[in-house]
């Protein structure tokens, strides 16, 4: 009998990890009694996990097309009995936040002022001039994520949605050398889209959640997440409704963030402030998108020019990292530490 019992042991543990760390795929509603149909209607929606059918608001269910408000019920119902959504201890919760991923940059100065890496499951936001090393960075955590976890990578694919078509796939095979990767295999693990327009931008999102749940994903890049806004929205008539598109973009990249445990990271341009002020220190510079943006991202990073190829990372907020600023340096084989 203890035999059995140790034998059926190990079976319960990989059974409440896999319940634990991996997203459940939306077919495990069929097992509570939601007809298969209404299932395709949910995947057909871009609600591709029981975690999304949980976080999604009642209203938005309510607006996919062939299912009542008495299925939507019944399907909510039987989400929060396989998601739980209820309070936790601090404790339980600082285990789980011990067991989070970082996901190195390539230059250990940097690694160091974010606590090991960018942190997987939040949005990181990258805001600077142009020719700080935004697009280099995002670059280089292509590679990275994929490196073993003992070596500060994500065992994970990454996916780029590029909205300023800077994307450039030699860049990823010069890192891949540094690091000692097959080059052919990084560029097969990079899932590329080209964003035209706001909304092709968000209807992205929808086709990643479902790639996402076939393949696992370490990182999540949007370079640059505000540059079809710019264009899209123009003259404070539109500013309302930008924000408000903004803000939704923003809020299900978190959800993929919240289900998938990837990391999300974004890019954002910067406005000149020119005031009063800017006549005696310069033109002032901060990032686009406004309180929105700010508060939507959970770590902020300002990125800025140093002497040649030296760049300077400071972190503006975040949540458990002390303001602190790092130097480092873009070269042929990605970002890296400055060479003194």
């Amino acid at each position: 009998m203890e035999q059995q019992q140790r034998q059926k042991t190990p079976q319960q543990q990989g059974e409440a990890e896999e319940m634990q760390h991996g997203p459940l795929p939306v077919e495990q509603l069929q097992a509570s009694g939601i007809a298969a149909a209404d299932v395709k209607k949910l995947k057909d929606a871009g609600i591709c996990t029981v975690e999304s059918v949980a976080y999604t608001p009642r209203k938005d269910l309510l607006q996919i097309k062939g299912i009542s408000e008495a299925k939507v019920d019944k399907i909510i119902e039987a989400a929060s009995k396989l998601v739980p959504m209820g309070f936790t201890s601090a404790s339980e919760l600082h285990a789980q936040r011990d067991a989070i991923i970082q996901i190195t940059t390539g230059s250990r100065e940097l690694d160091k002022i974010l606590e090991g890496g960018i942190e997987t499951g939040s949005i990181t936001e990258l805001y600077g001039e142009f020719r700080s090393g935004k697009t280099q960075l995002c670059h280089t955590l292509c590679v990275t994520c994929q490196l073993p976890l003992d070596q500060g990578g994500g065992e994970g694919k990454a996916m780029y949605i590029d909205a300023e078509g800077t994307f450039r796939p030699q860049r990823l095979l010069q890192i891949a050398d540094r690091f000692g990767l097959n080059g052919a295999d990084v560029l097969e693990n990079v899932a590329y889209a080209r964003a035209y327009n706001t909304d092709h931008q968000s209807r992205l999102l929808l086709e990643a959640a479902s790639m996402m749940v076939e393949t696992r994903f370490a990182v999540m890049i949007v370079d640059s997440a505000t540059a079809l806004y710019r264009t899209d929205f123009s003259g404070r008539g539109e500013l309302s409704a930008r924000q408000m598109h903004l803000a939704k973009f923003l809020r299900s990249l978190q959800k993929l963030a919240d289900e998938f445990g990837v990391a999300i990271v974004i890019t954002n341009q910067v406005v000149s402030q020119v005031d009063g002020s800017a006549v005696f220190a310069g033109p002032q510079i901060k990032p686009i998108g406004g309180n929105i943006m700010a508060h939507a991202t959970t770590t902020r990073l300002a990125l800025r020019k140093g002497r040649g190829e030296e760049r300077i990372c400071k972190v503006i907020s975040s949540p458990c990292l002390a303001e602190a600023e790092a130097r480092f340096q873009i070269c042929a084989e990605g970002v890296s530490d400055v060479k003194d």
